[in-house]
């Protein structure tokens, strides 16, 4: 299934190098620029692992920026059909509440928004390739839906490492990686220009991928905030219909 065009005019997968390194930030920052040149935006993460008590419900604070983000009214269901309570990889979680992940009703939460949606934002799990079940993984289902990919890179020693074996196997299954994004996970970290600059470099001359800007550590990272770091004519580029 190729979500673009045929069920979205636009759209991206929002993946990282890692867990933990701000792919729910940039996601919302996307949805948030969308809602900014007047479309009908709607956030996706199709499973979500590790949930909050608040109130008496059980939530999942990543699907819930998702859903503010977006322009369309829409629930935490619709925005994440497959939440489970553990903190942990999505697979042990289902196992640990004695369910399973069913790959067909991920994408069918997928089709169910691009038809309503003129930009969809998925945002994965963990990294690029985190199983799902015995069969599948969350690559797969990048695979599936066929959106130009967003990596997110966790600024921190490591990070170019993590950042070319991510671009290599979104390569390997017939992706784009249409852009990437830094964000500061360690603000200690030291050479972060010179890391940066290297990542312009090869994942600009390598796989094509736009950069989308660099994310400072933010006191209150609203997607306001987030998306001024962010470059307009690099996210025009990305969501070009």
């Amino acid at each position: 299934m190729d979500l673009n065009p045929a069920f979205a005019a636009r759209g991206c997968f929002v993946t990282g190098t890692d867990t933990e390194v701000g792919k729910t930030r940039v996601s919302a920052a996307l949805l948030h620029w969308c809602a900014t040149q007047g479309w009908r935006s709607a956030g996706y993460k199709p499973v979500a692992a590790g949930l909050e008590c608040v109130d008496g419900q059980w939530i999942n604070t990543d699907v819930q920026a998702l859903r503010l983000a977006s322009s369309l009214p829409l629930s935490d269901a619709q925005v994440c059909p497959s939440p489970f309570r553990a903190a942990c990889a999505p697979h042990i979680a289902a196992e640990l509440e004695g369910r399973r992940i069913a790959f067909d009703p991920l994408l069918q939460g997928a089709r169910d928004l691009a038809a309503q949606a003129d930009a969809l934002v998925v945002e994965g799990v963990g990294g690029f390739v985190v199983p799902l079940d015995a069969e599948h993984d969350t690559a797969d289902l990048a695979q599936a839906l066929g959106l130009p990919v967003v990596l997110v890179v966790g600024l921190r020693l490591g990070c170019l490492n993590h950042a070319l074996l991510t671009a290599e196997s979104v390569r390997a299954r017939g992706l784009r990686l249409a852009a990437w994004v830094g964000n500061t996970v360690d603000p200690a970290m030291p050479w972060v220009e010179a890391n940066l600059a290297t990542l312009r470099q090869r994942l600009g001359a390598e796989f094509g991928a736009v950069a989308l800007g660099h994310v400072a550590r933010l006191a209150d990272p609203t997607p306001q905030a987030v998306l001024a770091h962010l470059d307009p004519a690099g996210l025009q580029r990305l969501f070009a219909a």
